[in-house]
């Protein structure tokens, strides 16, 4: 198992010597440069490319000698061609997503929290209306959109509120979670320092509450996507400007079978990005301090 620097430091010189300590360090510092740090990531990849390889090159092969209709069974090379020949269309789609999907995150993120702490902040409130948000949570989105779609109208509004209400209940229920999970002692500390319920919050438990509020992002983060798509399927516009939702709509309706596909993934590589960002804000965020995020040598 390899030896982390930081650990040398807490060894007293009578075990490990400072210029010997400072030796060793320098070999630790030399033995994660660039460029090992690039091949042991190449390491990790490596089994994940070769299954990928392995999968579209069977799933080509297998496509081709059966020779299944294009549209039942797309090649994966024909999937790739009606990526590129609808470029533009899918492009179009793939931003107009994006921003429904931000939108409904960020607000999510926002009245999720905030919400959140509201409920942390009194026992009655939470008892009061907690209930309330687990029934919104149970309720098909199917069942209201409708409703969103005559309050709201059609597009981008109720798109990013349809957007909102799948990824809302993740952000506060986590959140609420981390917040009432502060550490007892530490509540007494602030307690014996007269730190009123402000204080408290904003210094404790928002701050132990953070990983917390980071699995949510995680989970609302993905959630966000398919929330756009959904929304794009009740309530988006169409013609140039629609999403992926409807640019999905239409290639199922016209059997353009390897368009959908391209349709298909390009909301999961959307997702995938959503993830992959929030997981990037996570590490620089929580990596200093908290185990879950915290370097691991194995």
């Amino acid at each position: 198992m390899a030896v982390d620097s930081k650990y040398l430091q807490i060894l007293p010189d009578e075990i490990f010597p400072a210029r010997e300590r400072a030796a060793w360090a320098n070999r630790l510092e030399d033995g994660a440069s660039p460029g090992r740090r690039l091949l042991m990531l190449l390491k990790n990849l490596l089994p994940s490319l070769v299954a990928f390889v392995v999968f579209i090159g069977g799933w080509e092969l297998i496509a081709y000698l059966v020779k299944a209709p294009v549209y039942l069974v797309p090649k994966p090379s024909d999937i790739v061609a009606a990526a590129v020949e609808n470029r533009h269309g899918l492009w179009v789609s793939v931003r107009t997503t994006t921003l429904e999907a931000v939108l409904g995150f960020f607000l999510s993120i926002i009245l999720g929290v905030t919400g959140a702490i509201l409920l942390a902040s009194s026992k009655w409130i939470e008892k009061s209306v907690y209930p309330y948000a687990i029934i919104l949570q149970t309720i098909p989105i199917v069942a209201i959109a409708p409703l969103i779609v005559i309050w709201f109208d059609a597009g981008v509004n109720a798109i990013v509120i349809i957007t909102f209400l799948i990824g809302f209940f993740p952000m506060l229920s986590n959140t609420l979670i981390g917040l009432n999970s502060t550490d007892q002692n530490m509540s007494n500390l602030f307690y014996l320092y007269n730190a009123n319920a402000i204080q408290t919050m904003w210094r404790l438990r928002i701050p132990a509450a953070l990983p917390y509020i980071v699995a949510g992002l995680k989970i609302s983060c993905t959630l966000s996507v398919v929330g756009a798509i959904v929304g794009e399927y009740i309530a988006g516009i169409g013609g140039g400007q629609g999403g992926l939702g409807y640019a999905i709509t239409y290639a199922a309706a016209r059997l353009k079978t390897p368009y959908l596909f391209a349709c298909g993934l390009s909301a999961s590589a959307l997702g995938i990005i959503f993830f992959l960002l929030v997981n990037a804000f996570a590490k620089w965020l929580l990596s200093s301090w908290h185990e879950s995020e915290m370097k691991k040598d194995n």
